[in-house]
């Protein structure tokens, strides 16, 4: 719920300072690996956005994939959790450089 209420805030104070109305789609940008439930944001969004700016606006989401840095082996390679090994060497000592992030990337206003 706090994400949902977080993206709207991101919208009302975007509405201020760029002069919209009403928002009608928003796009994000979630990471594989940020621990988001796609289906989870869309019900809070919908209970959060209701009777503001954004009631009924479309909420799309696009799945960013993870990846990592290997330690061992030097090379940034594609993981699909946090603690998954190094596809190229095996190795365990993998720090998340990318998937773990939820961004606004898109939005239609009026």
């Amino acid at each position: 719920m706090s994400l949902a209420e977080g993206i709207l805030r991101i919208l009302e104070e975007n509405s201020r300072t760029q002069g919209y109305a009403r928002v009608k789609g928003v796009w994000l940008e979630i990471g594989r690996l940020s621990h988001v439930e796609p289906e989870s944001l869309r019900f809070c969004f919908g209970a959060v956005t209701r009777d503001s700016l954004a009631d009924g606006a479309k909420l799309e989401m696009i799945m960013v994939d993870g990846s990592g840095w290997c330690h061992d082996c030097g090379e940034t390679v594609a993981i699909d959790s946090h603690y998954d090994a190094c596809p190229r060497c095996g190795g365990y000592r993998v720090e998340a450089t990318g998937g773990t992030e939820m961004r606004v990337k898109e939005l239609e206003v009026e």
